[in-house]
């Protein structure tokens, strides 16, 4: 049997929107509060929009997000990449916005090793992120937008695990 990604992609979006769907009701500002949380994340899963070329769905890495208030964190980390290469960024959160438990915004930041993109150097990258976290596990989904034949978009989902 085939693995099907379509249905895990969708089941993984639903699992990180489903609390705040059922509150819909619940949109907010968030209220920025300090916070001290280190986050540990192994990469990524990305479900990718292409499927006639050889694209690689398991980015395993290493990184770290710091949350140092309920709106704003900053994350740095190398992953395996989509097109079989390595990639390191850093990056910062903002998010405004919640939702029920999940958090809403952007990451703004910069990233390496696409080598379409830059010849595999750094470029910037400003990407809509969802996340969820309860106690010490947490989930961010963003949209990669497809770049001409440069940046292959995709829906990317991180595990983290807080540390602290």
């Amino acid at each position: 049997m085939k693995f099907n990604h379509t249905l895990f992609a969708a089941l993984m979006a639903a699992l990180v929107l489903a609390p705040a769907i059922a509150r819909a009701d619940s949109f907010h500002l968030a209220d920025p509060k300090p916070l001290d949380e280190l986050w540990m994340n192994a990469g990524f899963y990305s479900y990718h929009f292409q499927h006639d070329i050889n694209l690689d769905s398991n980015n395993i890495g290493l990184g770290f997000e710091y949350r140092y208030t309920t709106v704003n964190s900053v994350t740095a980390g190398r992953f395996h990449n989509s097109d079989l290469q390595m990639s390191e960024y850093v990056a910062w959160y903002w998010q405004p916005i919640t939702w029920g438990p999940v958090r809403l915004g952007g990451i703004a930041g910069m990233i390496d090793g696409y080598p379409q993109m830059q010849n595999g150097a750094w470029f910037p990258l400003l990407l809509p992120v969802a996340s969820l976290e309860y106690k010490r596990i947490g989930l961010n989904l963003t949209i990669i937008p497809s770049y001409q034949s440069r940046l292959h978009g995709s829906v990317s989902l991180q595990f983290k695990f807080k540390l602290y």
